[in-house]
């Protein structure tokens, strides 16, 4: 099968995100908030696949191995190419205390992603289906979706039980950097400040409704 990747790496790239999670029953008021500060929402169903390197034993000081993430969007009947992306661990609590902020990496895969995860020397480790709402917010998306286990003889999702946990997650719709810079006349100004400033707007929006916070994953 032909196969195609477009990585979108570079230096200093991370991601900035806030993190939550709330119960079924208020579901309807933290969509409604949701829906009056962003500019457009639609259902998400993604399925996303864990790899871990294959043969690799636990890092020097302790650090474990990047493990890689595999992701496709599920949509009516029709799927989206394959994205490939691993993280890196977060930046200091004393350094970025407000969000995490940790190094992201992505590439895009057209074809048989799974073959080009396993030529890299990775192994699945676990799979799960994600099902619920996508919201845009200027730079940010905002994902607030429930977990689908997976049926071990069919490999489709199991609808979630009705009171099983929202989560909530904050983050950078795109790689962002650590300052500014100005290239072929252009200047970036998606940074990493800039990008926890917008997070931060938006757990002022929800406070009272949806606590926003800082993960160490």
């Amino acid at each position: 099968m032909s196969m195609f990747a477009n990585t979108q790496t570079h230096a200093h790239a991370y991601e900035v995100a806030l993190f939550g999670e709330f119960f079924a029953r208020d579901l309807k008021a933290i969509l409604n908030r949701l829906t009056l500060h962003t500019e457009s929402a639609a259902p998400m169903h993604t399925r996303e696949i864990l790899f871990e390197q294959f043969g690799v034993q636990s890092q020097v000081q302790g650090d474990e191995p990047a493990l890689l993430r595999a992701k496709k969007e599920l949509g009516d009947g029709t799927e989206s190419g394959w994205t490939l992306f691993s993280y890196l661990k977060p930046e200091s609590v004393r350094v970025h205390p407000e969000a995490t902020v940790r190094p992201w990496a992505t590439c895009e895969v057209i074809g048989d992603a799974l073959s080009f995860a396993s030529a890299l020397g990775y192994v699945q480790r676990s799979q799960i289906y994600k099902r619920g709402y996508a919201f845009r917010r200027g730079a940010l998306i905002i994902q607030m979706f429930q977990q689908e286990q997976v049926d071990p003889k069919t490999s489709l999702p199991i609808p979630a039980h009705t009171d099983t946990l929202w989560e909530v997650e904050v983050k950078t719709a795109t790689q962002v950097n650590t300052s500014a810079q100005a290239s072929s006349g252009h200047v970036q100004v998606s940074t990493v400040r800039t990008a926890i400033d917008a997070v931060l707007e938006v757990q002022l929006i929800m406070k009272g409704l949806l606590d926003l916070r800082r993960q160490d994953l």
